[in-house]
């Protein structure tokens, strides 16, 4: 039987293609490291494999298995830039700042490509990506995103593409218009998340699965973190739990929260199909996004965040074909072999958290879909700081993240309702 994740519905194809997982053994018994992560995700694994290679002592507890989470299931799209437009950030912070924080995700970008290199992980990369109008009126604005980038922040990587271009790219009339980005791609997700995690415990790291953090303290001198199996003490700790920390930390809690992300994969669909015949990776321009690609192995992998259409394993793949029909009618038949979700980890801005939220505790997350590139480079941010060399982090501490309105309780029945407005928003 195929093994599931305890803390995300269905099996995804990235467990069945990416080979061995190794298992990691949970903790037993009390220690002491110099520092603690809290969370193994690409954050956490990223920063416990530069702080070990370092020479720090570092320990890593993660409450399930390495994977399980949103960096084992993700859509495996890297983007370029923040989130947000560079242009959207210069209307906020103006164009020194938006540059570089620009910059500062080229620098992630360049810092994937290169870890990967060094390390001998396949990500499977895949070069080129598509952002796509759905609605006509918004065609325009990616004209002038694509001007903007070649113009401002030197990236000439980015062309428009008019109606007629985007329906050859993607191999469907639906959109109306859209950019190509040739300076970046899509990647297997669990590939990376697996020898993330080798290179950690290859370079000195102690890592714990199936051992969660049921409490953390601070007292400025020394942070203990309570597990089932023993106490963990350090001198710093990174939290990096994301969507899955729950109410572990107060301030984090507030400030990220975690909403459903669901992704269906079909079967091979064969060299003469249309549908993406450059294998570039697509989001559209719906709030609630639809982002989908081709697997190495030709399948169409396709992604929503209709949190409250799927509520089972088993509404995955109907939900999923509905949007794939929208898009590509010729496959309303094509065979869905595996539909899988999990929770990625949002901010009220749909930029990061970064933020010291007790004495020597930092908390990371709130990538909101832009994940696998800035999170990995946010875990080798944290071990720079650590070894004394906190300047770039900083520039994601410095931006301004507000918690969501009407606290823990209400949170995230106003989000639901924001959502479904949002989607209806969508459709108009």
């Amino acid at each position: 039987m195929a093994y599931q994740s305890p803390i995300s519905p269905g099996h995804s194809w990235y467990e069945d293609s990416a080979g061995e997982r190794p298992q990691y053994p949970h903790l037993d018994g009390e220690r002491s490291c110099d520092v603690l992560i809290i969370g193994g995700g690409y954050t956490g694994l990223s920063a416990a494999a530069h702080l070990a290679k370092a020479g720090v002592d570092v320990a890593l507890i993660e409450a399930h298995r390495f994977g399980d989470g949103a960096s084992g299931r993700n859509g495996g799209q890297l983007n370029t830039g923040q989130r947000a437009w560079p242009e959207e950030m210069e209307a906020e912070y103006g164009l020194t700042r938006a540059k570089a924080l620009f910059d500062l995700a080229e620098d992630a970008k360049a810092h994937l490509f290169d870890f990967t290199k060094a390390h001998n992980i396949d990500i499977q990369y895949q070069a080129g990506h598509l952002s796509v109008a759905h609605k006509k009126r918004y065609v325009d604005h990616y004209k002038a995103h694509a001007e903007i980038m070649a113009s401002r922040y030197n990236y000439p990587h980015i062309s428009f593409l008019d109606k007629e271009d985007t329906a050859q790219h993607i191999g469907s009339q639906r959109f109306f218009g859209g950019v190509r980005d040739s300076g970046t791609g899509h990647i297997h997700p669990l590939r990376l998340t697996i020898g993330t995690a080798r290179v950690a415990a290859e370079s000195g790291a102690h890592l714990y699965e199936k051992t969660p953090a049921t409490h953390i303290a601070s007292n400025g001198g020394k942070v203990q973190a309570t597990t089932p199996y023993g106490v963990i003490s350090a001198q710093k700790c990174l939290l990096a739990t994301n969507a899955y920390g729950g109410n572990l930390e107060p301030v984090s809690a507030a400030h990220i929260m975690p909403i459903g992300s669901f992704i269906g994969a079909t079967i091979p669909l064969g060299d003469d199909s249309p549908v993406l015949p450059g294998k570039e990776s697509v989001d559209d321009s719906r709030f609630v996004v639809r982002y989908f690609r081709k697997s190495a192995d030709g399948r169409l992998l396709f992604g929503g965040r209709e949190i409250y259409a799927a509520t089972n394993p088993g509404d995955i793949h109907v939900h999923i074909r509905k949007q794939i029909v929208e898009i590509y009618p010729e496959l309303k038949n094509v065979e869905i072999t595996h539909g899988w979700g999990g929770y990625v980890g949002i901010t009220l801005p749909r930029k990061p958290f970064v933020r010291e939220v007790m004495p020597n505790v930092i908390s990371a997350g709130g990538y909101s879909g832009h994940g696998v590139m800035l999170s990995n480079f946010v875990g080798k941010l944290y071990a720079d700081t650590v070894l004394g060399n906190r300047n770039k982090l900083k520039l994601f501490e410095e931006l301004k993240i507000p918690a969501f309105p009407g606290g823990r309780k209400l949170r995230a029945p106003l989000l639901f309702l924001a959502l479904n407005w949002y989607a209806l928003r969508d459709r108009i």
